[in-house]
């Protein structure tokens, strides 16, 4: 008999609904699924498809701490999550906030781990012991003493882990977990993910970068955008057999996936779809014809005028970080530029230099023409726009109307004019229905859509986007994306920090690599990733689309350097 048969489930969700205050829609309608224990399922849906809903459902927060109209039940090993308190439950079930911030509670990286088997009353030596076990396993150990507020988005990410490992927790759910950790903390965090499910603990993982976690999981549940359960079952069965359902719904396909599903649309013969490179090798048509690929190089910048000219560029904050070292970097207008390194790189922090947020302890920064410091703030404004990494940093009005249309009011517009920018952004950016929705109340993909759209429609000349897709399903990302692409096409210099390769591949002009705060590489993304000993140096990887290059030359041989889904498909039609 297998032993599994002898436990409770994990979980077991029960025609599970719920509605937020205010909303006449339920974020949840008739969710039911089941998870036995050593299991592990990954939740997939569009933006405000009630993901991260679910995951407070599945650990007590709702209906205990979380306000709204629930239906149905969980049941935690068992236990209905009605009946027993939150506390009862946390032993059962860990969660990793998508907003790690939201769990923070403490000063200290240290004491912020060992909160949670303190207030299980876990001996003393023991609460030391499982928190630096899990400071260690994420990689934050020389990190222990170092103040949160301190830390970047991508560390606070681990941080969040290691709360939730230090619980022993026999049920893990993550939501998000790798969404601010550039690809080799992520790889790691996965890994540690990995251990914890063969020693048993099951994992609900909701996450986008599919290509991540497809080792990990055994089965997968689909909500569409209303919160209804479209379907759960088995990872190749949601994926591959559901991938054009998917694809139209805009949710994000493994890449070697969705390459299959496009090939499809243009004629291409697929029998099956791949899910992983190593399946794409064998199952996407064998290259042939016309090899060519037209290589584009970096643009010549539209002109000599410098957007951004940042010289000698340091800053150290409070705790002795050293976050920036003589950082010299010159941006023309027009450009298109992405920001990329390891967390704790000083990315962010050049980006708050830029908005003048910090103040530069040596160097010098220059934004349209002229030094910062001596730039007013409405000046500043009008210059520069700046999309933080966490959405709720830059929120100050108690709706989402309110919110487009706090800058534009700076500017002096006319109210007819400010409604008809309101309403073209509600529209684009999906955020149409919520305009009497406080921002704090949305969800984080909604959140990070508001904060786009709020400053793309102030008509700055620089902006500067902080993980701009961080959050979104594939459509919304696209759309976001391709808002970002014309402003640019129009003249607007961009500088974009992220950990996707895939959106620096496809979009930017030029990369700037940043690693314990010195500039180490600025060149295009094509020669960026013609350099293998570089990208390990600073803890990156190549986007999914030349590890599919590489395969095929290994394979075929005479395959080029593809570096993105398009020039794939350009490649691959010659075969049809």
């Amino acid at each position: 008999m297998d032993a599994n048969a002898e436990q409770p489930d994990a979980l077991s969700v029960e025609a599970l609904s719920f509605r937020y205050p205010a909303r006449p829609a339920p974020a949840l309608s008739n969710v039911g699924f089941r998870l036995r224990a050593g299991e592990s399922v990954l939740i997939l849906g569009p933006s405000g498809s009630g993901k991260s809903t679910l995951a407070l459902a599945l650990n007590g927060l709702i209906p205990h701490a979380v306000e709204g109209e629930a239906h149905g039940r969980v049941l935690l090993r068992g236990m209905d999550t009605r009946t027993y308190p939150v506390a009862r439950l946390s032993q059962e079930a860990g969660l990793m906030f998508q907003d790690p911030d939201a769990q923070f509670c403490c000063l200290t990286a240290e004491e912020e781990v060992a909160f949670g088997p303190e207030n299980l009353c876990v001996p003393a030596e023991e609460v030391r012991a499982r928190a630096h076990d899990a400071l260690r396993t994420v990689g934050l150990w020389h990190l222990k003493d170092a103040r949160i507020d301190h830390l970047s988005g991508g560390q606070k990410q681990r941080l969040a882990a290691a709360c939730a490992l230090a619980m022993h927790a026999s049920v893990l759910i993550c939501d998000e977990p790798t969404a601010n950790l550039d690809p080799s903390g992520a790889r790691e965090l996965l890994a540690t993910l990995a251990r914890l499910g063969k020693h048993g603990t099951s994992l609900v993982i909701i996450e986008h970068r599919l290509d991540d976690v497809l080792r990990l999981v055994d089965s997968a549940v689909v909500l569409d955008a209303g919160g209804n359960l479209v379907a759960a079952g088995g990872i190749r069965d949601e994926l591959a057999g559901r991938a054009d359902e998917l694809h139209s719904a805009g949710v994000w396909l493994p890449f070697a996936t969705e390459l299959g599903v496009r090939l499809r649309r243009i004629g291409c013969t697929v029998p099956e779809l791949p899910l992983t490179i190593e399946e794409a090798v064998e199952m996407l048509p064998k290259p042939s014809g016309d090899l060519r690929l037209d290589l584009p190089t970096c643009p010549a910048p539209r002109g000599t005028e410098l957007a951004v000219r940042v010289a000698n560029l340091s800053f150290r904050y409070e705790d002795g970080t050293q976050a920036l070292e003589d950082v010299s970097i010159e941006v023309f207008r027009g450009e298109f530029a992405a920001v990329i390194g390891p967390n704790g790189s000083g990315k962010s922090t050049l980006g708050l230099a830029l908005f003048g947020a910090l103040a530069p302890q040596r160097g010098t920064v220059e934004v349209c023409g002229k030094p910062v410091s001596k730039l007013t703030g409405a000046e500043l404004r009008q210059c520069i726009g700046y999309v933080f990494q966490n959405p709720e940093h830059q929120f100050v009005a108690d709706s989402v109307r309110a919110e487009l249309a706090y800058g534009l009011e700076r500017l002096g517009l006319s109210e007819t004019e400010i409604e008809r920018r309101v309403r073209a952004a509600l529209d684009r950016f999906r955020l149409s229905g919520l305009e009497t929705s406080h921002p704090y109340r949305l969800s984080q993909g909604q959140k990070r859509r508001l904060s786009v759209a709020a400053m793309l429609t102030g008509g700055q000349q620089v902006l500067v986007l902080d993980e701009p897709t961080f959050g979104q399903d594939r459509e919304t990302a696209e759309s976001l994306m391709g808002s970002i692409e014309e402003l640019n096409a129009g003249g607007v210099t961009v500088l974009m920090v992220t950990h996707d390769m895939g959106l620096v591949a496809r979009y930017a002009h030029r990369v700037v690599v940043l690693v314990g705060g010195r500039l180490v590489f600025t060149g295009s993304p094509r020669e960026l990733f013609a350099r293998p000993d570089l990208l390990e140096a600073a803890g990156l990887e190549p986007p999914p689309a030349l590890v599919l290059s590489r395969a095929l030359q290994a394979r075929y041989g005479g395959y080029p350097d593809a570096i993105t889904m398009s020039e794939h498909v350009h490649l691959l039609a010659a075969t049809k």
